[in-house]
């Protein structure tokens, strides 16, 4: 799954300094349903408060899954996504994505969800191929 890089933002990367806001345009119109996700993940943590939100719910297709693991594989994407929405990411599987505050009260509940032990409680046969 690569970006849809505009003949422009591309020029500007040539040229040196990349403007981070085009970049997370880029990101936005490239994988549609990784954006969708984070975003309704932050709205439901700004609505609902708590120490984070996350999705459990597998994507609908492998294109969707294909745009996840693209925009949270990347140091790059997922660092602007982090910069853009104004919290922290983490990332379990195919699907399970956690949204943060950047609050570090949270801290201990982020270091429990992206823990070894997170992980392995967050496995099941169903999940096996994804």
């Amino acid at each position: 799954m690569s970006l849809d890089v505009s003949p422009a933002l591309l020029e500007q990367a040539e040229r040196g300094e990349v403007d981070e806001a085009a970049f997370v345009d880029c990101v936005r119109t490239s994988l549609p349903y990784a954006w969708e996700m984070i975003g309704n993940l932050v709205a439901r943590l700004q609505v609902d408060g708590g120490e984070f939100a996350d999705n459990t719910t597998p994507p609908p297709t492998e294109q969707a899954r294909g745009q996840l693991l693209r925009a949270l594989a990347s140091d790059a994407i997922r660092g602007s996504l982090e910069r853009h929405f104004g919290v922290r990411l983490a990332f379990q599987n195919c699907h399970r994505v956690a949204v943060f505050p950047l609050d570090p009260a949270v801290d201990d509940r982020l270091g429990r969800f992206r823990s070894v032990r997170g992980q392995l409680l967050n496995q099941s046969p169903e999940l096996r191929d994804c």
